[in-house]
């Protein structure tokens, strides 16, 4: 006595949806020390009033992950693009332990992780905003981000 075709079809689905749901594999990023983020930091400063520019990553545009990116493949630190492949490459920082070169991870437009920019130290972060906006200055106290804010990360040493 076989599997019934709608058996047989339903086991083939539920492994078919299974396997779907596998994370892709982390991108291994190395090189990360303190001075790295410092330098990847002081890059990002040296961007603001570059135009914005959807998936840029050079100072001709920047998104916001491109940003990152390019900063840090100027520290020599070859960071993803997008802002799902950086938070899969670094790991949860506590407020208090803040380094610069972090990365800060904002909700916007109702999209968890939507955004991020690169904290510069002084409870400041540089990012790319939004279609038609410059590469920019902001406070971590400013209502709107903070109100935004999700999580501060850091690449892994």
């Amino acid at each position: 006595m076989g599997l019934k075709p709608w058996r047989t079809y339903s086991i083939c689905m539920f492994i078919f949806l299974w396997a779907g749901c596998a994370s892709a594999p982390v991108q291994q990023v190395t090189g990360y020390t303190p001075a790295v983020g410092e330098r990847a930091a002081r890059t990002a400063a040296s961007m603001v009033g570059m135009p914005y520019k959807y998936q840029g990553d050079s100072p001709e545009g920047f998104d916001c992950s491109g940003l990152v990116r390019y900063s840090y493949l100027t520290a020599g630190l070859d960071a993803p693009h997008g802002t799902k492949d950086l938070r899969n490459a670094t790991r949860l920082v506590e407020n208090r332990n803040l380094q610069k070169g972090d990365l800060l991870f904002f909700d916007e437009k109702g999209g968890k992780y939507s955004h991020v920019g690169i904290y510069i130290g002084n409870r400041y972060f540089v990012h790319a905003p939004s279609s038609g906006k410059k590469v920019r200055k902001n406070s971590l106290t400013d209502p709107y981000w903070k109100s935004h804010f999700v999580e501060a990360r850091r690449f892994y040493n």
